[in-house]
Order: C-alpha cells, then sequence, then structure tokens
C-alpha cells in the first residue's frame, strides 16, 4: 500500500464526530430523548408555531409547480401520473391549511394526520438531514465503515458494506434520511440499481423513536428492549432473505448514467489498515465543508419538494381506500392460510393489520391496540419489518434517482410481510 502525506485527517475526526453526534447520539432535552437531528426540528417547531405549517404549503407548491415549469412532466407516463400526484397533493395541503374542502379529507385521521404529522416533519427533516450528511459521508467516515463491513454485508445483504449506513440513519434517524444517502451513492456510481432496490426497501426502515410510538401506542414499553432487538433481528433478516428473491433478484446490476466509480486496489497488511488508508484519501481530497453543506442542502430541498406532495395524495388514497372500503379485508384473505397455522386468537385482525401496513405502517398500531399481547406484538413487529408503505417510503423512494417501479415495491411489500410473520409469529407465542 502506498503511504500518503499531506492528508487533511483532521476533517475526518471533527467531521465525522459531529455527524455521528448529530444523527446517532440519543441526546436528552426538554424530557425527551432523541437525536440532535430531532431535537433541532422540534425546536424550529417551537420558534415557528403554527407559521411552520405556510412553509410546508410552499415546499409542496414548489415541489408541484417544478416539474411543470422545467416540463419533466411529460417525459414519460410515470412523470405524468407523478405530477398529478402532486397536484392533488397541492390541494390537499391547501385543504388542510385553511380548513376548507369535503368533511371526509378535513378528517383529524385524514388530510390533518399526513400534514401535520408527516408532511411538516419530512419538509424539515429532509432538508437539515441532507445537508449535515456530508459530515459522515464526504471525509471519510463512510469510506472506513464501508471497507471493514464489506465481507458482512455482501455476504448476508448482497450490498456494499457501505450500505450499513444507510441502514443506521434510517433506524437513529428517518427512512428519508436513510434514501437520501442512498440516493446520494446510488448517484456517485457506488451502488447499482439492485443494491439501491436491496437498500431502499431493506434498510429504509422507520427510526428507533418511531418504534417508542408503535410500542407506546401497542402498551408494549414494559417488553421495549425485547420488542426492539427481535424487531431488528426480524428486519434484517428478512432483508438478507428477499435478496434472494424475486423481483429483487431479477433487478438489472445497472449504474446511474452508466457511471460506475468502484474502485478495487491490491493492498498490504490487514483490512483495518486498508479501510484507514481509504478514509485518508478521502478525507484530503473532499470539498470545503461549506460548499459540501450548500450542495447536499440544495438537493435535499428538491427531494423533500417531490416527496412531500406525493405523501399527501398517496397517502389520503390509501387511507380512504382503507375507512371506506372494504378492500383491505378482502386483500387480508390472502394471508388466512398462513395465519391458520399457528394457534392465534385474532386471526381476522392480524390479517387485516398487516394489509394496512402498504397504506401506513402505524396503522396496524391503531387496530391492535386492544387486543392480546401476541397479536399486539405480532402487528407491530410486522408493520415496521415490512418496510414498504404508501403514506411515506414509496413516495420517498420515487422521488430517488433508482427509478424503481411501484409494483415492485409492492411485491417486495407483500414478501416482506409473508417472512415476518413466519419469523415473528413463533417468536410470540413462545416468548407470550
Amino acid at each position: 500500500m502506498r503511504r500518503e502525506k499531506g492528508f487533511k485527517i483532521w476533517r475526518f475526526f471533527v467531521f465525522s464526530a459531529l455527524g455521528l453526534f448529530l444523527f446517532f447520539v440519543p441526546v436528552t432535552m426538554s424530557g425527551t430523548r432523541s437525536i440532535m437531528l430531532d431535537h433541532i426540528v422540534t425546536v424550529i417547531h417551537s420558534i415557528f408555531g403554527e407559521n411552520i405549517q405556510y412553509y410546508t404549503l410552499a415546499v409542496v407548491f414548489a415541489g408541484t409547480l417544478i416539474p411543470i415549469l422545467t416540463k419533466t412532466w411529460k417525459k414519460s407516463a410515470f412523470n405524468i401520473l407523478f405530477t398529478i400526484f402532486k397536484i392533488l397533493g397541492l390541494v390537499i395541503g391547501v385543504m388542510v391549511v385553511f380548513n376548507i374542502g369535503p368533511a371526509f379529507v378535513l378528517d383529524e385521521n385524514m388530510g390533518p394526520f399526513l400534514y401535520y404529522s408527516l408532511a411538516i416533519n419530512l419538509s424539515l427533516l429532509i432538508p437539515l438531514g441532507g445537508a449535515a450528511l456530508g459530515l459522515i459521508l464526504g471525509y471519510g467516515f463512510l469510506v472506513f465503515i464501508g471497507v471493514l463491513l464489506e465481507p458482512v454485508m455482501r455476504k448476508l445483504f448482497k450490498t456494499p458494506g457501505r450500505s450499513a449506513m444507510d441502514g443506521m440513519a434510517s433506524l437513529v434517524g428517518s427512512y428519508s434520511v436513510g434514501l437520501l444517502i442512498t440516493n446520494r451513492t446510488y448517484k456517485e456510481g457506488l451502488y447499482n440499481k439492485k443494491e439501491g432496490l436491496i437498500i431502499a426497501t431493506g434498510f429504509s426502515t422507520v427510526s428507533v423513536t418511531i418504534m417508542v410510538v408503535v410500542a407506546r401506542t401497542l402498551d408494549l414499553m414494559d417488553h421495549w428492549v425485547l420488542f426492539f432487538i427481535i424487531v431488528i433481528l426480524v428486519t434484517f433478516l428478512v432483508t438478507a432473505l428477499t435478496a434472494y428473491l424475486p423481483p429483487i433478484r431479477n433487478e438489472k446490476e445497472i449504474y446511474f448514467n452508466d457511471k460506475n466509480s468502484i474502485t478495487e486496489e491490491d493492498y498490504e497488511g490487514n483490512i483495518l489498515e486498508y479501510a484507514w488508508y481509504k478514509a485518508k484519501q478521502q478525507s484530503h481530497s473532499a470539498r470545503p465543508l461549506r460548499e459540501d453543506i450548500w450542495t447536499n442542502f440544495l438537493e435535499a430541498m428538491k427531494m423533500t419538494a417531490s416527496v412531500v406532495p406525493s405523501v399527501l395524495s398517496i397517502g389520503l388514497l390509501g387511507l380512504i381506500i382503507a375507512e371506506y372500503t372494504d378492500v383491505i379485508t378482502w386483500i387480508s384473505y390472502v394471508y388466512y392460510p398462513l395465519l391458520y397455522m399457528f394457534p392465534l386468537e385474532n386471526v381476522p385482525l392480524i390479517a387485516e393489520a398487516v394489509t394496512i401496513s402498504i397504506v401506513e405502517m402505524f396503522l396496524p398500531s391503531l387496530l391492535a391496540a386492544e387486543v392480546d399481547i401476541v397479536t399486539r406484538f405480532i402487528a407491530g413487529v410486522t408493520s415496521i419489518s415490512a418496510v414498504v408503505f404508501l403514506s411515506g417510503l414509496v413516495p420517498a423512494v420515487l422521488s430517488t434517482s433508482l427509478n424503481l417501479q411501484v409494483w415492485k415495491l409492492i411485491a417486495v411489500w407483500f414478501i416482506r410481510t409473508v417472512l415476518s410473520l413466519l419469523i415473528v409469529i413463533p417468536i410470540a407465542l413462545l416468548i407470550f
């Protein structure tokens, strides 16, 4: 291995440490324990109060206007459909903010739930998270972790070692933050499309904070540590299995704009020495922090403007289907043969709970909040390990450059749900 001199290695330590603190270190403030990035969002909320809703509406408006002004809306049938969803998202946002429109949109569990619980948080979290991502992505830390975890990640998940950071960012921050990392890394030619699909649908799970909310809703906080451990084990075991099944197995291994930036080098010494060498190399060549933050912020704002309108429209459509039709009940029948293999008390309820997770991952917890603990545990774990849901992750994935089809995302959701049930049901029956 060739030794280099003059590396700006202080940036590796200082910027990486700051990034890890913002994204991964829980801090207690005002009685709430969460990561610093989440606390910053809370502070912004408290400073601007109700006025923050107008900022989010401006983001929705910009996201709707951009494809029309740039004329990208007519490039494909997908772009046309996605633009229609954005326009609908703007209409829904205006209805909610100004309290006008039909009652079913203004129902507190419909439009207001999506706007105030999801859209506002996403409109703040994605830009702030994106601006700060450069701290852990641009100065050597991601490369260091990637080299060290390469053998494990390749063997278990068929993804590069650096993809571990995507999962970590989702767990401690948000799936939107994890997808920011995935999208940027894919565009840099460090993931191919197949790896991007595995990561986006396997590692972009909800944060630990959201897991706590699910556990509280299901009255499982007495078993929080057990619940968290089982969720993590089931989620990533299912991810490992789905990598070997269609549609992921059949995905093409192509790169963004045919740009493959992965280079393999021969090196002397152990893997730790090589990881350190690569980290120093990136730290030396990285651009100035101010420039990096601004570039990442602009990219994250574009993603925010694309995601938030779609969250409102696709999310509301899913909630309407769940509330006013029997579609969820009909679809849930497909799980009956699997569920009746086990001595469960509430097969119909479990079937509906796991089915409705495709709409919004919180809904299974609301549906199963008052039943036996086995059912609650199964519903909670499965709703998280399924990963894919229409009100949040799907619009976020569709806003990336991965160009994944919706049917593939839904197919992955179904496979993940089935595998999650097969794993978690025996565990729940054994424990409780």
